[in-house]
């Protein structure tokens, strides 16, 4: 079962907050399909949000094809998106986790740590060219009636 963190500070809408650690999860393998994920109200009551912010969490999620209501019984995940070499006993997570307290024991922060990975991750996967610019195709002239009242 997946335990949900909000961060209050961090500018990030709730629900996106949300949906982005059930697909971190279904990254991770921690959650795979046929897993139930946490009713609202026990999100609720875990994290003290209001319980359309889950519902809009989980509704994104089901338009992406993740999960899928079930009427009565909850809400299930569809799919996966875990690949295994980032499972949890995954060589490249135990090099992942080493390379972490590493930067702890040199005396980097959580942000620290974070924004350097950001950096490397922006070089190694540049984002995609942004598409062309929208250009509207030129309207035809529009002819101009005439008519003989007008001429008077």
């Amino acid at each position: 079962m997946i335990a949900f963190r909000i961060d209050r500070r961090s500018g990030v809408a709730t629900y996106l907050q949300l949906a982005h650690q059930v697909r971190q999860a279904l990254r991770l393998g921690v959650l795979e399909p046929g897993d139930r994920l946490p009713t609202a109200r026990e999100v609720v009551e875990a994290i003290a949000v209001n319980p359309n912010t889950v519902l809009r969490a989980y509704r994104e999620l089901e338009r992406e094809g993740l999960v899928e209501p079930r009427p009565g019984q909850g809400t299930f995940v569809r799919r996966s998106l875990a690949r295994p070499a980032a499972a949890a006993d995954a060589p490249l997570r135990a090099e992942a986790a080493a390379w972490v307290a590493r930067a702890r024991a040199a005396g980097l922060e959580r942000e620290d740590v974070a924004a350097l990975a950001a950096s490397v991750l922006d070089d190694c996967f540049p984002p995609p060219p942004a598409p062309p610019p929208f250009i509207p195709a030129p309207r035809a002239p529009q002819q101009q009636t005439h008519t003989q009242e007008e001429d008077t």
